[in-house]
């Protein structure tokens, strides 16, 4: 793992993610895509288990850095980054289909598990819980794979082709 490029990615996720992102935000409800949710699942996917585990930790810290409260995300993003990662060793998350649905799926299960734990913690919650807990991870799911390719040719991964016989 290159961690100096993961960190200068990272970093850069999180500005666009808290200035520009807004720029493709769809307006009436600010639905707009996570781009930390993305770099998460894509590093859960493309690494070993071990660099994933860091990764996920790493991400949710961000996360909850450019967030309302500290603590939320870094959980929920490890945790479901960890789970993401063993579940690559099993089933192979390498289709365009496959990893949207892993994107939606861990939108879904951080935002949820997030929420969870500022309602407990007594902390406000997000105004709109539908769009943090639905059309968020949606969004995300659509636009990720297209960020996969620019995501592996800045970390120097190389993604292996199918050969169709």
């Amino acid at each position: 793992m290159r961690w100096v490029r993961f960190a200068v990615l990272i970093v850069v996720a999180a500005i666009l993610q808290i200035s520009l992102i807004d720029i493709i935000a769809v307006t009436t409800a600010e639905i707009k895509p996570d781009l930390l949710l993305i770099l998460l699942v894509f590093f859960a996917i493309h690494s070993n288990p071990t660099d994933a585990i860091i990764t996920s930790f790493a991400t949710g810290f961000v996360a909850d850095l450019i967030g309302s409260t500290m603590g939320p995300q870094i959980i929920s993003f490890g945790l479901f980054g960890t789970l993401l990662a063993e579940l690559n060793r099993v089933i192979s998350i390498r289709t365009v289909p496959y990893q949207s649905l892993a994107i939606f799926a861990t939108g879904l299960l951080t935002a949820a598990v997030a929420w969870f734990l500022m309602f407990l913690k007594a902390e406000p919650t997000a105004l709109n819980v539908g769009v943090e807990l639905l059309w968020r991870p949606l969004y995300s799911a659509v636009a990720g794979p297209f960020l996969f390719l620019p995501v592996a040719w800045s970390m120097r991964i190389r993604r292996r082709r199918r050969r169709r016989y």
